[in-house]
């Protein structure tokens, strides 16, 4: 029939789980969990991943965008302000769903909750189970194509070009300059997935300093200091008799300007794809998640205020410019070396959101993979021991790494899935390389937003207002996470996906930053586009039950994971998964009672 056996890790305690009382074998699991604890994710990892996952190109790159789009201070502030309670609705509906799902009934503990990576891949497989894989393709393929930061890539390239003195950066430059910081973020990631979490952290820190550092110099030249440094004045800009001043009346602008105050914030999601590697996620996730958002929900207002404080609103219509540039020349004068200093910066943050990044996506791809549905699955599914690992056992005159299998298990990584995320952001960056730069940019991140953060948002939270409403799948006894809002986050996050999605195919006013002339592409481009992913992964199911067809067989997926108290002692406590064995297999197909197919 074939068959393939993969395994997240190799390990043989599959059945221990199914124990009914602690015994020996649950021991020798306890020992393995204990092991595995100082490679598994801790809180403070938690809230680097989204630090450096949201604090990205956006918050330098967008500013300006979104203030032209609104053509006012106050409007403009609004958004970022909304965009907050836009972020902070989400994360509360991935809390819901990825704190609740898996669950498992067992002999004598009863029903567990098991989170399990890969975001919202587990909740809409939850909401629609069936037709069996129907779900997984329409959410996976669109998810491989483009859930990449290849416009960051391409930012990337932009600001390394600039800090080196190009005001208008060579095409083919920034495209090698792309593939090239790509490259490394994916080599960084194989090779060692606690140096790739070490990086994380540390970029994650540097960035929140250096938004600590804009914000204080805002606030200075304001005040007063710094009088010399430069010439913008930006006295007018929170006057309350005109800060809500506009030219701008047409709809349309304001709703792709919200599409880029939502790709700066997304990144909450992140912690999310990596559940099965975090250490109690339960107790740690509720708590500094939020943290974590709200941190970057600070930031970027406070920041907006700095940039607001030196820049004058006419001086950003009356420019092409980004408003962080023009805020560093506000500050320091009119200078190459500040122009260098802010590109350099830029191009620092879009490492580090590449990086983290690729470590998250890539395991989402694999969880992807684990269904079957992709051809040489075993290969983009399976985990294997990082060289770094490999290296530091030989030196140190232990086993073989492959023998000593369960301590280590953490420190394999997805190298087919990363290739598989390597791949695809290359691919997004050849399709873009006849663009402008910064129209390839543009357009990235854009259709990012809308899809994997707009459309999936959209289905994800509708699903989650439906399950509440009804309580179909017991909802009500499963659902392990209650927001303090109740029904509000979800609601919210429902109503402004689907006015974003829908209303973004609204012409632009001529004059419009978003409208042809200036953004050099049809704004009905990325919602076609957009809300054509799904058709993709539909094809790719028909395809594949076309196959079924032709062969009179049946695609069959078993995946047995390994789920263990996080404390032995305390079983009633919370629930982990150490490991997971996917068994994948082409069995007969059944017609009328008779077998067809059977070899």
């Amino acid at each position: 029939m074939g068959e393939d056996l993969f395994d997240d890790i190799n390990t043989d305690f599959t059945d221990y789980a199914c124990a009914e009382e602690p015994d020996d074998n649950w021991r020798e699991v306890d020992n393995a969990i204990a092991l595995a604890d100082d490679q598994r994710i801790g809180p403070f990892t938690i809230v680097a991943l989204v630090l450096n996952r949201m604090i990205g190109t956006g918050i330098f790159l967008t500013p300006a965008r979104i203030l032209r789009g609104t053509g006012s201070v106050g409007a403009a502030l609004l958004l970022w302000a909304f965009g907050g309670v836009y972020g902070a609705s989400g994360l509360a509906c991935w809390l819901q769903f990825g704190l609740s799902i898996p669950y498992y009934t067992m002999p004598i503990w009863g029903k567990k909750n098991v989170p399990r990576s890969g975001g919202e891949k587990n909740y809409l497989e939850f909401l629609f189970p069936r037709p069996r894989f129907l779900a997984t393709c329409m959410y996976g393929v669109p998810f491989i194509v483009l859930a990449n930061l290849s416009g960051n890539a391409i930012a990337f390239g932009i600001q390394v070009m600039r800090a080196a003195g190009y005001e208008s950066p060579p095409r083919g430059a920034v495209v090698g300059l792309a593939i090239a910081v790509l490259t490394l973020c994916t080599s960084l990631n194989i090779f060692s997935r606690r140096g790739g979490l070490v990086v994380n952290n540390f970029f994650a820190v540097v960035k929140v300093l250096t938004l600590l550092t804009i914000i204080v110099l805002g606030f200075v030249k304001a005040g007063g200091g710094l009088s010399s440094a430069g010439e913008a004045s930006a006295s007018d800009n929170f006057d309350p008799q005109n800060a809500f001043d506009t030219n701008r009346r047409d709809l349309p602008s304001y709703v792709h300007s919200m599409f880029y105050v939502s790709y700066s914030y997304s990144g909450f999601e992140q912690p999310f794809y990596v559940l099965s590697e975090v250490k109690s996620p339960r107790k740690t996730f509720p708590r500094y998640a939020p943290i974590a958002v709200g941190i970057a929900i600070a930031l970027y207002m406070l920041v907006n205020i700095a940039f607001l404080c030196v820049v004058s609103k006419d001086a950003v219509l009356g420019s092409d410019r980004d408003l962080a540039e023009m805020f560093f020349e506000g500050v320091f004068g009119r200078n190459q070396r500040a122009r260098s200093a802010m590109a350099a910066m830029i191009a620092i943050s879009a490492f580090g959101n590449l990086l983290v990044q690729t470590f998250t996506a890539a395991r989402v791809k694999q969880e992807i993979a684990k269904e079957g549905i992709l051809p040489f699955a075993k290969f983009f599914a399976t985990g294997r021991i990082t060289p770094w690992e490999y290296l530091k056992r030989r030196l140190a005159g232990e086993p073989s790494p492959e023998a000593k299998e369960i301590d280590s298990h953490l420190e394999k990584t997805p190298m087919g899935a990363l290739s598989l995320q390597f791949l695809s952001s290359i691919f997004l960056v050849a399709v873009t390389s006849m663009l402008n730069p910064r129209t390839a940019y543009n357009f990235l991140a854009t259709l990012f937003s809308y899809v994997i953060m707009g459309l999936s948002g959209f289905i994800v939270s509708g699903g989650l207002l439906f399950l509440n409403v009804t309580g179909k799948y017991q909802w009500k006894e499963i659902s392990n996470y209650r927001p303090l809002l109740g029904l509000f986050p979800s609601l919210l996050y429902f109503v402004a996906n689907g006015f974003f999605l829908f209303s973004a195919f609204a012409q632009p006013a001529r004059d419009s930053p978003f409208g042809l002339d200036k953004a050099q592409i049809p704004w009905y481009l990325v919602p076609t586009i957009g809300l054509s992913a799904p058709l993709w992964g539909l094809i790719w199911w028909l395809g594949l039950k076309m196959k079924e067809t032709l062969s009179h067989q049946k695609l069959h997926v078993v995946r047995k994971p390994l789920i263990c108290p996080v404390d032995s002692q305390n079983p009633e406590g919370e629930w982990t998964q150490l490991s997971e064995r996917v068994i994948k297999s082409w069995i007969p197909a059944v017609v009328g009672g008779v077998e067809l197919g059977v070899r």
